[in-house]
């Protein structure tokens, strides 16, 4: 029997996106997945449209809430998603990104090749060309990996790339992992309410199993002023948060039983210049200058 794959989508006040997300979900060309709409807390009409679109689609769809109806978070209604999870593997998809048709086959194929892999991602268009303005249009592009693709890579993997920021991070909508490994890990943690919280189970995957990257594009992430990101850029929240990660990060290095020794330098350097990013401006020019 094809394996299963179950596709977690926390929904916050996503109205305006979800249908156009799960409609690229029906498009693909892999058809063996279930979907868990995980309503964290809605106050707009997302609740209700992921009922109604979970009740045409009852035999491979389900809506989740927590218990007490609250928003709990991204990584709070993922790990609810994981928990009711049937499938072999896991894919996560926000309410607001969208999948091209190939992308679950793409990267259940290269699972299927590499059974020791726990993580597999590609690059993602950031899309501004969904509002069908031309010159948003025009700002559409795919960031470069900068990382080897196509190749196995033994823990720690990128994570030294991702945390000097040499290599961007995976968006969460190009990653699909073995659900053993995530649950092998403790999946996602909850202190980590938006921002970063995927960072933490990159961080988490990557020191624990071997990860493939495919040079393939086959997811979009929407860009929108509304989004997580953009409102934390927008507020400056996203300096804390980078902080906050760098911290949980040095903590759960020191936990490991591995040899970090150099990871955990790269750590310790990022996690200075977060602390005093004006000092690392300046002593970053005068290495420039140098």
């Amino acid at each position: 029997m094809p394996a299963l794959v179950s596709i977690v989508t926390p929904c916050f006040n996503a109205e305006q996106f979800l249908e156009e997300t799960l409609a690229s979900v029906l498009a693909q060309t892999y058809p063996h997945w279930e979907v868990l709409l995980v309503d964290d807390g809605s106050r707009d009409r997302t609740a209700e449209m992921a009922a109604r679109w979970a009740s045409r689609h009852s035999e491979r769809a389900r809506l989740l809430r927590h218990e007490d109806g609250r928003n709990r978070g991204t990584s709070e209604s993922r790990n609810l998603g994981i928990r009711h999870a049937r499938g072999e593997y896991l894919a996560f998809l926000d309410a607001d990104d969208i999948w091209l048709p190939g992308h679950l086959g793409m990267q259940l194929d290269l699972l299927e090749r590499h059974p020791n892999v726990g993580l597999v991602y590609g690059p993602t268009e950031e899309w501004y060309g969904w509002t069908g303005q031309a010159a948003d249009e025009a700002r559409n592009h795919i960031p470069e990996l900068k990382v080897p693709t196509d190749q196995v890579l033994s823990p720690p993997g990128p994570l030294a790339a991702f945390v000097r920021r040499d290599a961007p991070t995976p968006c969460t909508c190009s990653v699909v992992v073995r659900r053993s490994a995530a649950q092998a890990v403790g999946g996602f943690e909850p202190i980590f309410t938006g921002m970063y919280d995927d960072q933490v189970l990159y961080a988490k995957l990557c020191l624990s199993a071997p990860v493939l990257a495919s040079p393939t594009c086959s997811s979009r992430y929407r860009r929108h002023r509304d989004s997580l990101y953009s409102r934390a850029k927008a507020t400056g929240q996203s300096v804390p948060d980078r902080r906050a990660f760098l911290l949980w990060l040095d903590g759960y290095l020191s936990a490991q039983r591995r040899p970090t020794a150099e990871l955990e330098r790269v750590v310790a350097r990022e996690l200075y210049a977060a602390r005093h990013p004006r000092l690392a401006r300046f002593l970053s020019r005068f290495s420039r200058g140098a």
